[in-house]
Order: structure tokens, then C-alpha cells, then sequence
């Protein structure tokens, strides 16, 4: 052992002790060095842990330099704050920089997987029927029982054994029903005349370039390939109900018009609207939009506007004319096209067209109704008009079109004092999106059904999705093509009576009591789920309809009540929106008869209401509206909640239809298009 020594002159005084200080070896090593344990009264500096300090030990810095120093090392190098901050940075850029390297190399690779050489020949099977089909039905047609890509793979043959799903339209309530149908209980089959689906609530941004056509579509037989479905690309013409036929017709090659039947076991008529004409004449020389093809006529007809006004031939009065654009409807469509047309002549025509442009370009919106957007939430209704106001948008309400001409729209305007003055305006570009209308399918099934389909708008399907006037479990109607019938009275009435026969008495002598209305308000709520608000007090209605204080309800006070909360329901609204829960219902609800099948078929249950003994009534949730109003957006939430707000709304407007988008494709689009549009701005090309 090594001869006592004393504390150097250099120590701090923090470590000075009055008694002689002795090094101790110890079998610890500090940075593999022998480590002495210097030993102050009871205080050791070989309680120092080399890799961690227990945290209830407090170890002041100069006795670390101090261990340092006794162990015979160099004393440690401090880097700056900056190089720290810099190694990080590089290390940080070097690891992103290797991530996206192979990334790349990743993309590379794959993308030269999809290429093939070759082909793969060999004999196909094809049934004799696809390829020659029997003739039947009213009119002798060819017969489509069997298609030619039905033997492509096992799991096609084996749904010719199931039974015939067939779609008409490829909208969101048909889409909807493929995404959750389950593809092994039926042979599926979509006719359509267009072989896409259309993303219909951002078909305002395709006219001006803020997004482009394709990031709306999605080929339908993308979403029909995982599910081994089918698809023909021609028009449903007629429907024979009671053979279980769709006429189909599609052009041949030399340009005449062939038609053939589709069968069916199940049909679902999701065919769509048209635009209501509102006996306007004149609507030739207007625009309409409800498809891709008139996003793109628009989109050509604005940019060729743009580019007449800005030849030195054109006279100020044509230069006023072409920049005059009008927009007839203040509804979604309609607000939102004037706020896209807005954000292009703000944002982009100034950048690429001479500036007077802008000083001449006008916009007019023409609304029938007090307000524009007058299905929202009354505050978003304020908000916009304020919006166009401030984006010198010309509002006019109470304004009704009377004729669109090819260089001038005269409509009539109601002012405040009553009096109903006939206007005009010089325009080169009219908007027509002033409700719907049914389409001739629609048309033509309502006619053959007669008394059953009373609505001239829409068909009137029960609260089950079934056609009116069709049998039972055979045809239903989604989409803006249908409507829910809300005929409360007549089915309880209905059920009344038939129970008054079966007692044997007259119904109109009936008298019922509290329990009697509360069995019946009961059926009412599971029949029609839209009235379960209107029935929340039993005893407060039954007490209101009784009139004479008997305390019971004749049939004719139980047929006022009824009456009243039939009055209070409303028609649900033509939206995607509806359309989508449609479509997710049924196909929910044919799973489970599917599943039900084999049971039925045991017990040889085949007729009656089989709907509803296997699932409940549609029952529409509504979840809010959005619109875009110009760099702002709007969301009505219902009952009385509503937002407004600047980008951060609009970027809240994009996530919604951005999650809402059918594939991870459309959704790479529309993300692709957003970004393009804020670094490039919007294409002003005329196509």
C-alpha cells in the first residue's frame, strides 16, 4: 500500500478536510484505468458511477473533474452547441437522403415488375350460351344468361349458381353496394352506360382546373375485379317485371342499335337524375353540370371566353359579353361553381391574361328562394351571400329565369316592395343547376307502374328500399332516381283494419286506448325510423288527439294524429350522401337474406314480406353538408350547429372528400392536383 499523501494545494476548498486523506484501491476501473478511492472523513468519490448516477445522489461537477483527474485521464472535450447541432443535421439529412434513395431504387424495381413480355395463349373456355344466346322475353331478344368472362376463373363459376344481382348506374348508391356486398352469395352484375364512377362533389373544381377529370373518375372495373362482378357499358331502356328482364340497347360497330335482355333475381335501380328544365325555354344555349363531359365543355367554354375577349377585334361591348358568366340556381352546385370561377379570375387570370380582364369580367347568381343556400343552416346562408358580396359575386334572389337566349338571359325579380320587374343580362356563358329531374328509365317505369308511382320526380320505394307497385323483395330504387314514401297513415290504417275484421267489428267503431296507441306508435317506429323524433311523447299526443276527454281515440282522431306526423316528415334529400348509407343498407341487407337462404329453403319459406322479417327498416342519418364558398368553406352540421371559416375550413373541406374518395388512386390525384394547383397554379388550356 502506497504511503499516505495529502490533499494538493490546488483542490477546492469545498473538499479540504482537517485529517489526512488515504487512496484506496478498489477493484473498479474509471475509462479501464485502476481506480483509487480517495476517502475524506466518511465522503468517497468511488461512489461515482462510470455508466449511471442514482438519482438520489447529488454529484457537484468539480468532484467528476476531480475523479477524472485522480484516475489519470485527460480531461474530456466539450463540443459547442453549433457542431452538436450540425452533426444532428447531417446525421438526420444522411438518413433521409439513404430513405428516399431507396425509395426510389424501390419504385424502380417494382415499376419494372409490371412490365411483361409475352403473352399467355391457350384455349379459353366459353359457355355456347355466351357466345350464342337463346332468344325470349316480349320483344324475342337475345337473352344475356350467361357472359363470356364467366369461366375465367373458379370463383366466377362457381356465383353462376347464385343468384342474379343486377345493378343499374354506376353512382355512389351502386358503388356503395359493391364495396360491402358480399361477393360469394350473388353473380353481380352493373349496367351502365359510362364505365366509370364519377366523384361528383368536386365536379365544381374540374371546371377551372383546379383539379383535373381523371382524379374524379374510377374505372368500375376496378372496383368490380375484387369482387369477380361483371359489367356491361350500354343503357338500360325498359324493365319486365314480371319475366324478370332489363332491356339493354348499345351500338355496334357500324353504328345501329342492338338490344338484348340481362335476367335477374335481384334488381337495384340506381340510375340517377337529370336536370330540371323548369319549363325554361331556351335551355340549349345553357350549361349544365352533372357529368365529366359537361366539366369539360365548361372548362373549354371559360378558357375560349378568355382568349375571344383578349383579341384586338373584339369591341368592348363583346368583351363584356364574353366575360359576363351567369350562374341560374343557388344551390350547392351553384354556389360553388361561382366560388371556383371566382378563385381562377383571381388567382390565375390575372397572372397569365392582360389585366383589363379582370376589370370587365362579371358574375351573376340567380336564385329563386330568399337566399342562397337556403337547405343550410341560416348562418351559412349569411356567411356566403357576405362572401360574394366582399368577391363582388352579383346575388339576386327572388329571381326566377323566364328564357336563356344565346347572348342574353331574361329572368324576373321580385323586389321588396312586391312588384315583379323583368330584367336581362348580356351573357356568353349560363349555368344551369336548378334542381332535378327523373331520367327517361325512371320515366318509363313509373308510367307502367301507374297508381303505385304517383311522384313525378322520383320513384317512391317503401321505408325497405322496394320499388312501389313491384313484387315484393324483387326491385329496389337508390340514389337520386328514389324517393322514401312516408305513408304512415295509410299503413296504420291499413293494419287497423285488418285487425278490426279479424275481431269481427267495424273499424270505424273502434275505439282504442293508451296501450292500443302505444302498440301502434311502437310498429310505427319500426316501420318508419324517420318519425321516431315525432313519437318521443306517447301520452302527450294521445291526450292532445283526444278530443272529447273519453280517454280513448276514435278511428278518426288515431287518422288526424297519423296525419299530422306525415305532414311533419320531409322527402330525404337527393344527396351522395343518402345515396351512400342506400347503398351500404341493402347490400348489408342482402348478405344477411343470403345468409338466411338455406333456412328459408328448408322450412320453404319463399313468399311474404321477407325484408322485414330479416332486417330493419332504412333509417337515414344525416351528417352534415359542406360547400366551398371562394378560399372559405361552410359545414352545416344539422340541428341548429354550423362552421364557417377561412383555409383552415377549406383544408377541413378537402381532408372530408379526400377520406370520402373510392381508392388510394383517385386519392393520390386529387392530393397530386391540390399541390400542383398552389406550385404551378391551375391549367388554362383549352382541350
Amino acid at each position: 500500500m502506497r504511503p499516505p499523501t495529502t490533499v494538493p494545494r490546488a483542490m477546492p476548498s469545498s473538499l479540504r478536510a482537517a485529517q489526512p486523506m488515504r487512496r484506496i484501491p478498489t477493484s473498479r476501473a474509471l475509462h479501464g484505468a485502476r481506480l483509487y478511492t480517495a476517502q475524506f472523513g466518511t465522503r468517497s468519490i468511488a461512489s461515482l458511477r462510470t455508466r449511471s448516477i442514482r438519482p438520489t445522489i447529488q454529484i457537484d461537477q468539480k468532484q467528476l473533474l476531480l475523479a477524472r483527474h485522480l484516475s489519470g485521464k485527460p480531461l474530456p472535450q466539450v463540443n459547442s452547441k453549433l457542431l452538436n447541432f450540425i452533426y444532428r443535421a447531417a446525421a438526420w439529412m444522411g438518413i433521409s437522403i439513404t430513405v428516399v434513395g431507396l425509395g426510389v431504387v424501390g419504385f424502380f424495381l417494382y415499376d419494372a415488375s409490371t412490365y411483361k413480355e409475352g403473352c399467355e395463349n391457350g384455349d379459353i373456355e366459353v359457355a355456347k350460351l355466351a357466345l350464342q344466346p337463346n332468344r325470349g322475353g316480349p320483344k324475342n331478344l337475345p337473352i344475356a344468361e350467361v357472359f363470356i368472362d364467366d369461366e375465367d376463373n373458379m370463383a366466377k363459376k362457381q356465383s353462376l349458381e347464385k343468384p342474379k344481382l343486377v345493378i343499374l348506374g354506376g353512382g355512389w348508391g351502386s358503388v356503395a353496394l359493391l364495396k360491402n356486398i358480399n361477393p360469394e352469395d350473388y353473380h353481380i352484375t352493373v349496367i351502365s352506360p359510362t364505365n366509370y364512377f364519377l366523384f361528383t362533389p368536386m365536379l365544381p373544381s374540374a371546371t377551372v382546373g383546379t383539379l383535373e377529370m381523371r382524379s374524379l373518375v374510377e374505372p368500375i372495373r376496378n372496383i368490380l375485379n375484387p369482387i369477380n362482378g361483371h359489367f356491361i357499358r350500354a343503357k338500360a331502356d325498359d324493365v319486365c317485371f314480371n319475366e324478370k328482364l332489363v332491356e339493354v340497347s348499345q351500338k355496334d360497330t357500324n353504328g345501329n342499335r342492338v338490344s338484348f335482355y340481362v335476367p335477374y333475381d335481384k334488381l337495384v335501380i340506381g340510375v340517377g337524375s337529370v336536370s330540371n328544365p323548369h319549363g325554361v325555354k331556351g335551355l340549349e344555349h345553357a350549361f349544365f353540370l352533372k357529368d365529366i363531359t359537361d366539366a369539360r365543355l365548361i372548362r373549354n367554354r371559360v378558357i375560349r371566353n378568355f382568349e375571344t375577349a383578349c383579341l384586338p377585334t373584339t369591341t368592348d361591348e363583346e368583351r363584356k359579353r364574353l366575360l359576363s358568366f351567369v350562374i341560374s340556381g343557388g344551390g350547392p352546385t351553384g354556389v360553388e361553381f361561382a366560388a371556383e370561377l371566382y378563385d381562377l379570375l383571381n388567382e390565375d387570370l390575372t397572372r397569365q391574361f392582360p389585366k383589363l380582364l379582370r376589370n370587365e369580367i362579371s358574375v351573376h347568381l340567380i336564385q329563386s328562394r330568399s337566399h342562397i343556400l337556403n337547405t343550410y343552416d341560416e348562418a351559412v346562408s349569411e356567411y356566403a351571400e357576405k362572401r360574394f358580396e366582399r368577391d363582388q359575386v352579383n346575388v339576386m334572389t327572388n329571381s326566377r329565369v323566364k328564357e336563356v337566349q344565346e347572348n342574353k338571359i331574361i329572368f324576373t325579380q321580385q323586389g321588396e316592395d312586391g312588384k315583379v320587374v323583368t330584367k336581362e343580362i348580356p351573357h356568353a356563358f349560363c349555368l344551369w343547376s336548378t334542381g332535378v329531374s327523373q331520367t327517361d328509365l325512371a320515366q318509363k317505369i313509373a308510367a307502367k307502374l301507374g297508381d303505385f308511382q304517383p311522384n313525378t320526380r322520383a320513384l317512391e320505394t317503401d321505408t325497405y328500399l322496394r320499388l312501389n307497385g313491384t313484387p315484393l323483395g324483387d326491385v329496389y330504387a337508390i340514389g337520386d332516381c328514389s324517393t322514401v314514401q312516408n305513408n304512415i297513415t295509410d299503413h296504420v290504417i291499413s293494419y287497423m283494419r285488418s285487425i278490426a275484421y279479424k275481431r269481427g267489428k267495424d273499424p270505424e267503431t273502434l275505439h282504442f286506448h293508451f296501450s292500443d296507441w302505444r302498440s301502434v306508435a311502437l310498429d310505427v317506429k319500426k316501420r318508419f325510423p324517420q318519425a321516431i323524433n315525432h313519437l318521443k311523447r306517447l301520452d302527450k299526443l294521445f291526450q292532445e288527439f283526444d278530443k272529447d276527454k273519453s280517454g280513448t281515440l276514435d278511428f278518426g282522431e288515431l287518422r288526424e294524429l297519423l296525419s299530422q306526423i306525415d305532414s311533419k316528415l320531409t322527402s330525404l334529400p337527393a344527396t351522395a350522401q343518402r345515396a351512400h348509407q342506400q347503398g351500404i343498407y341493402l347490400a348489408h341487407k342482402f348478405n344477411k337474406l343470403a345468409r338466411m337462404g338455406p333456412g328459408m329453403a328448408i322450412n320453404d319459406v319463399r313468399d311474404g314480406d321477407l325484408d322485414a322479417a330479416a332486417y330493419k327498416a332504412f333509417e337515414y342519418r344525416h351528417l352534415g353538408s359542406l360547400a366551398y364558398i371562394g378560399n372559405s368553406a361552410a359545414f352545416d352540421l344539422g340541428d341548429g350547429w354550423s362552421a364557417v371559416g377561412g383555409l383552415w375550413a377549406v383544408y377541413a373541406w378537402r381532408s372530408v372528400y379526400f377520406a370520402q374518395s373510392v381508392s388510394f388512386r383517385t386519392r393520390s390525384l386529387l392530393a397530386m392536383d391540390w399541390a400542383k394547383r398552389g406550385l404551378f397554379g391551375r391549367d388554362l388550356i383549352c382541350l
